[in-house]
């Protein structure tokens, strides 16, 4: 149940986690969050707007990855 340094430090550089408030622009298909606290310091206490789709039970966005590039986050609803 212990890692080694290198093992927490590439968990570290490999996630962006935050928390807050979000808000969905039905009519621009955007999805808004309202950073509160992340991993990433830099997005304290900011706002970031996301186009997202919604088909059937998936909901659909695009972010910036960890590491550069582009993320693709895909949540399913629980049945």
């Amino acid at each position: 149940m212990e890692g080694t340094p290198d093992e927490y430090k590439a968990v570290v550089q490999g996630m962006i986690a935050h928390f807050g408030r979000y808000t969905v622009n039905e009519m621009d298909k955007t999805i808004t969050f309202h950073i509160e606290i992340s991993s990433f310091p830099n997005w304290n206490g900011i706002e970031q707007k996301r186009p997202f789709a919604l088909t059937g039970d998936e909901l659909k966005w695009t972010t910036a990855g960890s590491s550069g590039g582009l993320a693709e986050v895909v949540l399913k609803r629980a049945r």
